[in-house]
C-alpha cells in the first residue's frame, strides 16, 4: 500500500493533540537532499551494460536504501554476474564520481529547510547508507558538511537500513530520545529504519519512490518545502 502525499497515516502522533516535541532531525541524503538517484541510474546502467545485462526499475527497488555490500548483493543475485560486490563497489564510485558534475543538484525546499532549522536552533544530522566517499563528493559540493552535526554512513554502521540502528546511533550522538528526532527519508528501506527505531518517521517520496510502501510513517510529505514538515517542528519557514 502506498499513500499519497500531504496525507498522515499512523493514528499515534499524527492524531494526538499533545505530539512528542521534534528536538532533533536527520537527513537521508540520496534522493532526499539530492537527484543523486538520477547519477545512480547512470550508475547501474553503465555497470550491468558493460556485463550484458539492463538496468530495470525492479533492480534499482530492491536496490535502494541498502548499504554497498548488500545493494551490490543484489545485482550480483539478480543476474549471476561473476564479480565480487567490492569490485561492483569500486567501479560504481569511479562512475559516480566522473558523473556529479552537470548531473548532481540539491532537491526543492531543502536549503529553505536547512536556513529554518538553524534560525529554530534544532540540531541535525544524515544517515545514509551511501560510503563516506560518495557521501564527502556530494555535501563537498555545496557546502554543506559544516551545516550538520555530524554525518554517518555505511562506514559507521554494521547493520544497514532497514535494520534501525543507524538513526539509533544518531539518536544517541545527538542526545536525544529517537521519538524525539524527526526523519526524513525517501524510500521504504529508509522510512523501514526510522520507523523501526521509533523515530517520527516523514516519508518524502520522488519519481523514483513513489510507488514505495509507505502506509506505516507518520507523514507523507509532498516534498521537503511540505508546510507540514514546518508545523511538527514548531519552525516557520
Amino acid at each position: 500500500m502506498t499513500a499519497p502525499a500531504g496525507e498522515s497515516i499512523q493514528p499515534s502522533d499524527a492524531a494526538n493533540s499533545n505530539p512528542t516535541p521534534i528536538r532533533a532531525v536527520v537527513f537521508d541524503m540520496d534522493g532526499l537532499m539530492f537527484n543523486s538517484e538520477t547519477i545512480y541510474d547512470i550508475v547501474g546502467q553503465t555497470l550491468l551494460e558493460r556485463r550484458g545485462h539492463t538496468f530495470t526499475k525492479k533492480l534499482k527497488d530492491a536496490m535502494m536504501g541498502l548499504q554497498p555490500k548488500f545493494t551490490f548483493q543484489v545485482m550480483i543475485d539478480m543476474h549471476d554476474l561473476d564479480d565480487d560486490w567490492q569490485t561492483l563497489q569500486i567501479e560504481s564510485n569511479r562512475i559516480f564520481l566522473e558523473n556529479i558534475e552537470g548531473h548532481l543538484e540539491t532537491l526543492p525546499g531543502l536549503m529553505e529547510l536547512l536556513d529554518a532549522l538553524d534560525a529554530a536552533g534544532i540540531p541535525k544530522a544524515i544517515g545514509t547508507s551511501s560510503c563516506w566517499e560518495l557521501a564527502e563528493a556530494c555535501l563537498s559540493r555545496f557546502d554543506l558538511i559544516p551545516r550538520f552535526e555530524f554525518v554517518l554512513t555505511s562506514e559507521s554502521i554494521a547493520n544497514g537500513k532497514p535494520n534501525p540502528e543507524i538513526y539509533l546511533t544518531a539518536a544517541e550522538k545527538l542526545g536525544v530520545k529517537p521519538e524525539e528526532t524527526m526523519v526524513l527519508e525517501d524510500s521504504h528501506n529508509g522510512c523501514k529504519a526510522a520507523w523501526s527505531a521509533g523515530a517520527c518517521t516523514v516519508a518524502v517520496p520522488g519519481e523514483h519512490s513513489m510507488d514505495h510502501d509507505f502506509s506505516f510513517v507518520e507523514f507523507v510529505a509532498d516534498g521537503l518545502a511540505d508546510p507540514w514538515i514546518f508545523k511538527r517542528l514548531g519552525i516557520t519557514g
